[in-house]
């Protein structure tokens, strides 16, 4: 029998494993922060946190519990950052074309069995550090140039394997972007983290996440001068929209 928990406006949906299995499930309207550079900020009065799994200790994620606090945590599945504890590990031959505009980072073929092994460890640093849910970045290579014969197939499939893996470790799991494979998706994955769906005319495609009842947190860059034309499209879409600076700072301005 599938149990359901309640917690703090969330749900927790315990899988066929039992309690031990159950995983954080967000709704709609959890006000959030998403925070990667500069000074950490934990006094912001928000219910849940994004941050980066490798440079956020498990210190700061016990401390944001304590204060009822959900936890994100941040990584890149698609790409190989050169400057992560890890990136060692990666084998030169799963590691491709550079990403445009982000220095040290290039795609990563994705159908690579050592990769996946690698971001198997990811997700079980996760659980070590007591992340109540994964961002994994950068899950739309096939869309880009990788350097690798990526298909669209091979990205559902990659997908849906950090999902599974995920919820096998209790841990929720967000859909970044990858808005194209929405409808084959949505049912795999928790909540959905978007980057500029008002600045390329594309958040109608986030709807499915909504209508079932998951949230989409989503960001739009710029000032908070941006705030008086992208929120009243935003709240009516039911999307907890932040404007954030580009590096991803303590500074926010949320439309709800």
């Amino acid at each position: 029998m599938l149990t359901l928990l309640f917690v703090l406006g969330s749900t927790l949906v315990a899988g066929a494993g039992g309690a031990d299995a159950a995983w954080w499930h967000p709704t709609p309207g959890t006000s959030w922060q998403i925070q990667f550079t500069g000074k950490l900020d934990l006094n912001r009065d928000v219910n849940v946190w994004d941050l980066d799994l490798f440079d956020t200790s498990a210190g700061k994620i016990a401390k944001l519990h304590d204060k009822g606090r959900r936890v994100i945590c941040y990584f890149s599945a698609g790409s190989f950052e050169d400057w992560r504890p890890d990136a060692a590990s990666f084998p030169t031959s799963a590691i491709g074309a550079p990403l445009d505009d982000w220095e040290g980072e290039w795609w990563l073929d994705v159908r690579s069995g050592t990769v996946r092994k690698l971001m198997q460890k990811r997700l079980d640093l996760a659980v070590t550090k007591g992340c109540d849910a994964v961002d994994p970045d950068n899950v739309d290579g096939y869309a880009n140039d990788t350097g690798f014969p990526l298909s669209a197939s091979h990205q559902l499939n990659y997908n849906k394997f950090l999902a599974s893996e995920a919820h096998k470790r209790g841990l929720a799991i967000g859909l970044k972007n990858d808005l194209d494979q929405i409808p084959k998706l949505a049912a795999s994955f928790d909540f959905q983290i978007n980057e500029h769906c008002f600045a390329f005319d594309e958040c109608d495609l986030l709807e499915p996440f909504i209508e079932a009842g998951k949230p989409v947190f989503q960001i739009e860059y710029g000032s908070a001068s941006r705030a008086s034309r992208v929120c009243p499209r935003t709240n009516a879409l039911n999307f907890d929209t932040l404007i954030k600076n580009l590096s991803l700072d303590a500074k926010r301005t949320a439309c709800r």
